[in-house]
């Protein structure tokens, strides 16, 4: 088995929306987008992460702003490397010319083919890991939000990414029973999108239909009607237009991705040892990942299985957070990796 240094091994969060560093020792050192801007004229990379996202929807012909990362898995392979390298590069700069290359723990969903595990791995090494060992996304983020994984007792976790809504069972340092489907963060931001469309035949970019999640967006219905002005392009006449919209119409737009996110939860559950769900019923379901802070969607969770449902209490960095705590259990992964297998 490798050995382990202090400060050398990373745990990676490679996300659909995200990718977050996390260093042994110090904790997350990188949040960044998955984005990258290339020329596609002489093939080079013009921008990576923050600057990179911030080109999105303002590029001229000859820049194309890339997202290597859909649905949880690598979409575009040699992009997703020199992204990783980029990543690994900015965070081990100043170490010695002479370290080492770093272990990496990098999460995987739950869901995904051998291949596309592979995929990532080999992906990892590529950007210069000496070695790099998968984790599946559900099982570090119960460890990052502090979840008894290793205890003979039943967790329950819902990690709601960008590209994936995971749902785990977790008993004795291994997934009882899962659930995955590629409905997340960014179909919401669809769905926004394709509603406003088609309501009010106006065009608006992914980063509008980010911040009107944010700003807006609910599970349910609520009593207080809250207001915002938007702008885009209208679809008729071609020039710019600015309507208001309410968290009303948001709860509409989100509705059926919010039922596909309730759904695969009670399905999950469903297929759970009872001894197991007693468990769950006494110490609840906890919400992880950027789509746990939808408004209400917790309340929702709980309405519909009747048990009591918690956000942790850093949803955006639990899978990052537990995949840099995972260094300390590598040989627990490899049992659970086989036991998979």
């Amino acid at each position: 088995m490798a050995r382990f240094g202090f400060a050398q091994d990373l745990g990676i969060d490679l996300g659909t929306a995200n990718t977050l560093v996390f260093v042994k020792g110090k904790g997350i050192v990188l949040r960044e987008p998955s984005v990258v801007a290339k020329n596609v004229t002489t093939g080079e990379t013009e921008a990576v992460g923050n600057s990179a996202k911030t080109m999105i929807g303002r590029t001229p012909g000859n820049i194309s702003v890339i997202r290597p990362m859909k649905d949880g898995v690598i979409a575009d392979y040699e992009t997703t490397a020199m992204m990783m390298k980029y990543y690994m590069g900015k965070t081990l700069r100043r170490r010695s010319p002479f370290a080492r290359k770093p272990n990496v723990m990098v999460c995987v969903p739950s869901g995904i083919t051998m291949v596309e595990e592979r995929a990532v791995i080999d992906a990892t090494r590529q950007a210069g890991a000496k070695e790099a060992y998968p984790i599946a996304e559900p099982f570090a983020a119960a460890i990052g939000a502090g979840l008894p994984v290793w205890e003979p007792t039943g967790s329950m976790i819902v990690d709601i990414g960008g590209g994936t809504t995971e749902v785990a069972i977790i008993s004795l340092g291994g997934i009882v029973t899962s659930e995955s489907i590629r409905i997340a963060g960014d179909e919401m931001d669809d769905a926004i999108i394709q509603y406003i469309k088609k309501k009010y035949k106006l065009l608006i970019g992914e980063h509008s239909a980010e911040v009107i999640k944010m700003e807006l967006g609910t599970a349910m219905r609520v009593d207080e009607a809250v207001e915002i002005e938007i702008r885009g392009r209208d679809l008729v006449t071609g020039l710019p237009q600015t309507i208001k919209i309410s968290n009303t119409e948001i709860e509409e737009a989100l509705r059926d991705t919010v039922d596909s996110i309730v759904e695969v939860v009670k399905s999950t559950l469903e297929k759970t040892p009872p001894e197991l769900s007693a468990d769950i019923m006494e110490k609840g379901v906890v919400l992880a990942g950027g789509g746990a802070l939808l408004s209400n969607l917790d309340k929702r969770i709980s309405e519909e299985t009747e048990m009591p449902v918690f956000v942790a209490e850093d949803p955006l960095d639990c899978v990052a957070i537990g995949t840099g705590k995972s260094l300390d259990f590598l040989h627990h992964f490899r049992k659970i990796s086989n036991r998979k297998r």
